[in-house]
């Protein structure tokens, strides 16, 4: 029985428009439920990509020729999208970087380096992704600081009071997950914004997993540093976006040298390029941005409203059959959480109730998810994720929870 759709969110509409989801794995219907690790791609991203490639590739920002003055203007329109999407004040504060690990990685490697010293404190939270805890422990490791983490309950939530207290004066940056990949937790962070900039503490915003499911406004969030990833809201690999305050990101030093993020190189000195094309060097992956331009034109065209009330029926539809299994655990019950259920079978590792779903045709992430220090807290070596888009349906779920139920036979059996 399908969901019915509110608002005008279609979503046997939008399913049609992913050519993958017809496909068949292991002689049955795809059933992919993975877009937490990286979303399918619509037609029209693909389209735009192979439009790049077959009609007007050249390198960008050096030619004085048509075909490169042409993949210029459309690759810097992206840029254009991307500060409208997010609300930016101005374009220049969307800096086009790998991903959102890369984000990360440049405020570390250059705030970081120049604003965090000896005894200072850098704060995230228990259930980062890897991309958001490894570059601040290498940071405080090179700098003397102390990497502080706030913990979480059994729900998988934040425990604000506890967050605040860890708020001090030697508190240089707080760098937070908006929704966390493995357990589908939403994050206050407005009110974790509101707390930092208070005591005068700039805020990253972990954004990876929010975009393809929320609108996002930067300047409504207060922000100062907001990072995605393309792959993740259904664009290609290899393009991301960090979004920064301009007048912090004016304060910043470039965090690589090459072509294009420089005004004048001599021997004895070189004088970086304005913003946002200082944190940009070298010849970035043109087919990539392009095909991000295409998957925000896809995100505006879509009721994301919608597809959120979509998303967390279906949601609610697989937490509530996927607890009626024996021996089923959920991982992550936050009140406020999206897209992600997790969960563990007792007696079974999670490779192999995995495996056993991509036999069905089913598409599960098994393992840490890049989140060891969440598994610890709850005491599992890995869980099974199903994570959901706009695309999937109950047909998805119901195969889920029926591979569920048959290897769970099996391995009792």
């Amino acid at each position: 029985m399908a969901i019915e759709a509110k608002h005008t969110f279609d979503p046997v509409r939008i399913r049609a428009e992913f050519p993958i989801l017809a496909k068949s794995m292991n002689g049955k219907p795809l059933a992919y439920l993975d877009s937490a690790a990286s979303a399918q791609k619509p037609q029209c991203v693909i389209d735009s990509m192979v439009d790049l490639y077959t009609s007007y590739y050249a390198n960008i920002h050096r030619g004085v020729y048509q075909l490169s003055e042409m993949a210029t203007e459309r690759y810097e329109a992206v840029r254009g999208k991307v500060a409208k999407l997010i609300n930016a004040r101005e374009s220049r504060e969307v800096i086009f970087v790998r991903g959102t690990t890369e984000a990360i990685n440049l405020v570390a490697a250059t705030y970081g380096r120049k604003n965090i010293g000896p005894g200072d404190e850098v704060l995230i939270t228990h259930m980062e992704h890897h991309s958001n805890i490894v570059p601040w422990q290498m940071l405080c490791e090179e700098k003397g600081a102390k990497l502080v983490v706030a913990p979480i309950d059994d729900r998988g939530e934040l425990m604000m009071d506890e967050f605040e207290k860890l708020l001090s004066d030697r508190t240089r940056i707080v760098s937070v997950v908006h929704q966390s990949n493995s357990l589908g937790t939403i994050n206050p962070v407005r009110e974790i914004v509101a707390l930092a900039h208070a005591r005068g503490i700039p805020v990253l915003l972990d954004g990876a997993q929010t975009m393809a499911h929320k609108r996002v406004d930067v300047q409504d969030l207060g922000c100062d540093f907001y990072a995605l990833s393309g792959h993740k809201m259904f664009g290609p690999t290899g393009i991301g976006v960090l979004y920064g305050r301009a007048e912090v990101l004016e304060e910043m030093p470039p965090w690589q040298g090459g072509g294009d993020m420089i005004r004048r190189v001599t021997f004895e000195k070189t004088t970086f390029n304005d913003l946002p094309y200082k944190f940009e060097a070298g010849t970035p992956d043109i087919a990539a941005g392009i095909g991000l331009g295409a998957s925000i034109d896809f995100l505006e065209g879509l009721d994301l409203s919608g597809a959120a009330e979509y998303e967390a029926e279906l949601l609610r539809y697989a937490e509530d059959n996927l607890s009626e299994l024996p021996g089923v655990r959920l991982i992550g019950t936050a009140r406020k959480k999206s897209s992600v259920v997790s969960f563990v079978v007792d007696g079974m590792g999670a490779l192999d109730v995995g495996t056993y779903l991509d036999q069905q045709g089913v598409a599960v992430r098994t393992g840490h998810h890049c989140t060891q220090p969440v598994m610890d807290r709850f005491g599992v070596s890995g869980t099974v994720r199903a994570s959901l888009a706009c695309y999937n349906n109950r047909d998805d779920i119901d195969r889920l929870v029926d591979g569920v139920r048959k290897v769970i036979r099996i391995f009792q059996g």
